[in-house]
């Protein structure tokens, strides 16, 4: 199925986040590579998910989202950065999932029923493709996780030391911790949140 078509279908309009891995993506170590990932759009069938490392129609893949689990699917057509996943599952497993996409539909409608309490709460950017420019003035694209005034969580297909000076969109900071699925990087200088969703998709000139 074409990702145009999807958007036509009956589906829920939602944003989750979560990891996957390809099966042709391997770290130094040779292990599997995991990335983050976001699902915008789900159905009992298939989902569309928003990625830094884009497979290719055919390709297997297998997700995890807190919300709703483990999913393994296969890829049936691409965009620039999304991907439309076919997903494999029991007939039961879909009658699960419809159940728990009506239950966070719900939920997503009051959003004031979710608090976050941390001094620097964190927030999904508007947009999450960006790029990562490095101090040699290289640039390369990758994928905002989370935002906060201190920093940003990002997946990208390098992983750059620790303490390396960069750049996300125009905000400038340097890594200070690895994750399984990328990296976190703090800020020079805090942002409000306004400003992050501008300055986080700018992109620096090399």
């Amino acid at each position: 199925m074409s990702i145009e078509r999807f958007m036509k279908q009956r589906a829920v309009d939602i944003v989750m986040e979560g990891t996957y891995v390809l099966s042709n993506w391997y770290d130094p170590q040779g292990k599997l590579r995991t990335f983050t990932c976001r699902a915008t759009r789900v159905s009992p069938f298939r989902m569309m998910v928003d990625m830094p490392v884009v497979g290719k129609v055919g390709d297997n893949l297998i997700s995890y989202f807190r919300d709703i689990g483990n999913f393994e699917g296969t890829i049936s057509d691409t965009g620039r950065s999304i991907v439309l996943l076919e997903l494999e599952m029991t007939q039961a497993m879909r009658a699960r999932l419809a159940e728990k996409l009506t239950w966070l539909e719900k939920k997503t409608k009051d959003p004031a029923s979710i608090v976050d309490t941390r001094n620097a709460p964190r927030f999904v950017p508007k947009a999450s493709r960006t790029t990562l420019t490095l101090a040699d003035g290289a640039i390369h694209g990758c994928f905002v996780i989370d935002a906060s005034p201190l920093g940003v969580a990002v997946g990208a297909e390098l992983q750059p030391p620790l303490g390396t000076p960069l750049a996300i969109g125009a905000c400038v900071g340097r890594v200070i911790r690895h994750t399984p699925d990328g990296f976190a990087v703090r800020f020079v200088k805090h942002q409000t949140r306004d400003e992050l969703n501008g300055l986080i998709v700018q992109a620096r000139s090399a």
